[in-house]
């Protein structure tokens, strides 16, 4: 007959999953306190970034709060100028600027020019630069055996007060057999005034005449500028006449004075691209007529300060009233200085 009793577990089973219990019940309780401790140092670590930020933040707001209330709140030009550290600066530029101008309309440049100039250092009445080009030996010729018709009549005219010099620019390519033909005929007859800067070109003459007369400013000391075409032949007598005549005359702008219709078709003679600057009449301003004209000291001064931030147009005495006309100049309409075309050379009435 069976046993309905129940089944005890033995002893040493007991045992055993009492053990188990323990130990999970001691591997539990050491995870607790390790995420407690590491809880722990994470609020530290947050507590104590947010104390530090706040500290940083009031103390920027007390420096911003400090700085606001010593500043205006509206800063002008000047303000701004003073807390860039720029003013100063800027009143020091503006005083080298006004020191330039004025030594260079007194004559103190640095680059000196160092080419022929007066032989007897003193005080001339005109510099006369005779346009020329690198195909007008033969017109140069001319001049040479009607004003120069002896070998010291260069050093005669310098005496009465009176410089010559036919002027010319560079060959597009420079050093080649145009340049050294020039060079060759200037050591012969020392009567160039050799524009190294300019190269030499029809188109280019308004640029030819802004850098004659800024380098004949800076080279001698005259009263009178002249400007003269090489199909131009001069009386000096009367040409020395004219300019004593005019000699107490300030800022003196002297030419055959004329004005006339723009040319705006393009490809006909004297044609102006820039035909649409002159309005609507398209008529030019007065001005000397470009086969001679002279202008005094200061006005030559002018172009030689100037001369980078002028305006040249298509013709070069067109280019010379436009800059004229922006001054105090004294305009003298001279009818001896007129010329008309007579088969390719002018005839003026100061011939």
């Amino acid at each position: 007959m069976e046993s309905n009793l129940p089944v005890t577990s033995s002893k040493s089973e007991r045992r055993s999953k009492s053990k188990t219990l323990q130990t999970t019940s001691t591997s539990n309780s050491k995870s607790s306190l390790l995420l407690a401790f590491l809880s722990c140092l994470a609020w530290l670590y947050v507590a104590g970034r947010l104390w530090q930020d706040a500290e940083n933040s009031m103390l920027l707001a007390n420096l911003f709060k400090l700085n606001y209330a010593q500043r205006p709140k509206v800063l002008s030009v000047e303000d701004k100028l003073m807390v860039l550290g720029c003013r100063e600066l800027e009143r020091r530029i503006v005083d080298v600027e006004m020191e330039l101008t004025l030594a260079k309309s007194q004559g103190y440049l640095k680059k000196q020019l160092k080419q022929s100039g007066s032989s007897s250092g003193k005080k001339l009445l005109a510099v006369i630069g005779v346009y020329t080009g690198f195909g007008g030996r033969l017109r140069r010729n001319i001049i040479r055996g009607s004003w120069m018709s002896k070998s010291d009549v260069l050093s005669k005219l310098e005496e009465r007060g009176i410089l010559v010099r036919f002027v010319i620019g560079r060959s597009p390519n420079r050093g080649d057999s145009l340049d050294r033909n020039i060079d060759e005929e200037n050591r012969a007859t020392k009567d160039f005034l050799i524009l190294d800067h300019h190269e030499e070109a029809q188109e280019e003459l308004p640029k030819k005449t802004k850098f004659f007369f800024s380098t004949a400013v800076q080279m001698w000391d005259a009263d009178f500028y002249i400007k003269v075409d090489d199909n131009v032949d001069l009386n000096f007598d009367d040409l020395i006449e004219l300019l004593e005549s005019r000699h107490d005359k300030d800022s003196a702008y002297i030419g055959c004075m004329k004005s006339g219709d723009v040319v705006v078709e393009e490809g006909r003679p004297w044609y102006e691209p820039e035909w649409w600057k002159f309005g609507d009449q398209k008529s030019y301003f007065r001005h000397a007529a470009g086969s001679i004209f002279i202008l005094s000291k200061n006005l030559a001064q002018y172009i030689n300060i100037n001369g980078a931030s002028l305006k040249a147009y298509a013709h070069d005495d067109i280019s010379v009233g436009s800059w004229m006309m922006g001054l105090q100049a004294t305009y003298i309409d001279d009818s001896r200085l007129c010329c008309s075309y007579s088969g390719q050379d002018k005839v003026c009435s100061l011939a």
